[in-house]
């Protein structure tokens, strides 16, 4: 892949990481109880903990979930990308902010 196609990939993959800032990092259980009742679990500092899921939010922690997983796997495919320019010859650290 020549480079123009790779710095045109980065770019998109660059703007669809920032369509998915608003995420959630964690995984939904329900608590299995005889009522509707969910809980989102997540490691903070190798410790896991648990937070409950008011059931009128669950819509919104789904998809921001949903959209955590989504940016890994952009992430991955950015880095990949990135690791191409740069076997390529180019300077990124004078693409982006810093």
């Amino acid at each position: 892949m020549n480079t123009l196609r790779l710095m045109q990939k980065r770019d998109r993959l660059v703007e669809q990481v920032k369509d998915h800032l608003n995420f959630l990092a964690g995984s939904i259980s329900s608590k299995g109880l005889k009522y509707e009742a969910y809980n989102l679990t997540t490691k903070v500092e190798g410790v896991t903990k648990t937070r409950h899921i008011p059931k009128d939010l669950l819509p919104v922690v789904k998809r921001m979930t949903l959209r955590h997983k989504k940016l890994k796997k952009l992430l991955k495919e950015l880095e990949q990308t990135n690791w191409l320019l740069i076997r390529e010859g180019e300077q990124l650290r004078y693409y982006g902010t810093k």
